[in-house]
């Protein structure tokens, strides 16, 4: 076996690791949070709201201007590094300094880091495997990811049911630790840094000239992208709270059950998208990119309704799994599509921070939205809403979104298509 295919090897399975590892570093706390407010610092369910949506938007100011520097920083594992420290620094504060105040601030600094996660990791996965493998590379990303929560999970869970709430800080530190070695091992020279950005691979055109990136304008003038960034705003929008607003539900039922039933419902859910996110990889270039999307979509009406029937913790924890299969398939989709439509622009991870922006927003107003509901109608209704919204970005991308599968970037027509052979994927 050559240098080149080891080395290749090497770092699919060093990305393995590392997406396994980040899973429970990249969201911080995440739903843990509302859990943690709401049974040991007595907060309400507006006031919660209203800080993860702050703690939000914080990270949508970062996103654009997150992707922009994956594009052109070469030091894109140095900066995972850096990311995953901020996270785990600001998240183990929380239990010293638990005034609104100060958990807003810590939790914004660990949403501003946050978003670092999802661009590098697509632009390094882009970067070694090339646009023939990556959607595999996509999909067995989150497939490592989705198994990564599951085990920090059933940790958190278990730990949680002896030792309190207060155990999802130490599972993250640990997590942290074994993040940090397996982005390190990822080698440098195996990522071409030209192919991460959405270059070709070597980033010339046949006639030896250097390729340049589009203007930043692709942006604002690729329709289909457009469309797409209202599509993903609407299902965050309608999906962000749902998790939070379950795990409120079964807290009040039961304080001390309530961490250790949420780690289930993460479980259950993260289970069901390993499977999910390695069906993308192995069939959304045969069967179609668009229709993938629209399935994540088409889930969310029938999760919200669900919801409703019954207060169950059986019940409850068994409808999350639904939610395994829309965000196991818009996680794995996400990044492809993007791929799609900045194909030879070099503008990929910008696009990808852009786009995210777009969906934070609705994913930091879709807890405001959702307490505000509850306190006024009750939980039934801010289930039954949060999947009406979903309902209209299923009609939008529908109707408006072409399907992406086989789509060029503005300079395709003077590049050459040779790229990182796909089967160090699969062999790795």
């Amino acid at each position: 076996m050559s240098s080149d295919s080891e080395s290749r090897q090497h770092a699919n399975r060093a990305l393995d690791a590392a997406n396994f590892f980040l899973a429970d570093v990249r969201d911080g706390l995440g739903p843990y949070l509302a859990i943690y407010l709401l049974t040991e610092q007595r907060w309400d369910e507006a006031s919660i709201g209203v800080v993860m949506s702050i703690t939000g938007f914080a990270g949508i100011v970062a996103q654009t201007p997150a992707g922009a520097l994956v594009d052109a920083t070469r030091a894109k594992r140095l900066v995972m590094v850096f990311a995953a420290l901020i996270i785990t620094c600001a998240s183990l504060v929380l239990p010293l300094y638990a005034g609104f105040w100060p958990v807003v601030l810590s939790q914004s600094i660990a949403h501003a880091a946050g978003v670092i996660f999802p661009p590098t990791i697509a632009a390094v996965s882009l970067g070694v495997a090339g646009h023939r493998g990556f959607t595999a590379r996509v999909g067995r990303n989150e497939g490592f990811n989705h198994a990564g929560n599951a085990a920090a999970a059933t940790i958190a869970g278990g730990t949680a049911y002896f030792f309190g709430p207060q155990t999802v800080f130490y599972v993250l530190g640990c997590m942290t630790v074994a993040s940090l070695i397996s982005v390190l091992a990822i080698p440098e020279e195996t990522i071409d840094h030209d192919l991460a950005r959405g270059l070709h691979e070597d980033a010339r055109n046949p006639d030896g000239d250097s390729e340049r990136p589009s203007g930043l304008g692709i942006l604002l003038t690729c329709r289909p992208l457009l469309i797409f960034a209202v599509c993903v705003t609407l299902f965050h929008l309608s999906n962000a709270a749902m998790l939070p607003l379950v795990g409120q539900k079964l807290a009040l039922q039961d304080k001390n059950l309530g961490t250790s039933m949420m780690a289930a419902c993460i479980l259950a859910a993260q289970i069901v998208m390993v499977p999910m996110a390695m069906l993308v990889g192995a069939r959304a270039d045969r069967w179609g990119h668009k229709r993938f999307f629209l399935s994540a979509l088409l889930i969310l009406p029938l999760r919200g309704a669900l919801y409703t029937l019954s207060d169950n913790e059986a019940w409850l924890v068994g409808v999350q799994l639904l939610d395994g299969v829309g965000a196991g398939i818009l996680g794995a989709i996400f990044p492809v599509i993007v791929a799609d439509l900045m194909r030879n622009t070099g503008r990929f991870n910008v696009a990808q921070g852009a786009v995210i922006t777009a969906q934070s927003i609705g994913a930091a107003l879709s807890t405001t939205l959702a307490g505000l509901v509850v306190v006024k109608a009750g939980y039934n209704a801010a289930f039954l809403t949060l999947g009406a919204i979903a309902g209209i970005g299923f009609g939008v991308c529908w109707f408006a979104l072409p399907e992406t599968r086989g789509h060029s970037g503005t300079n395709t027509s003077r590049l050459k298509h040779t790229e990182p052979a796909a089967s160090g994927i699969a062999a790795g």
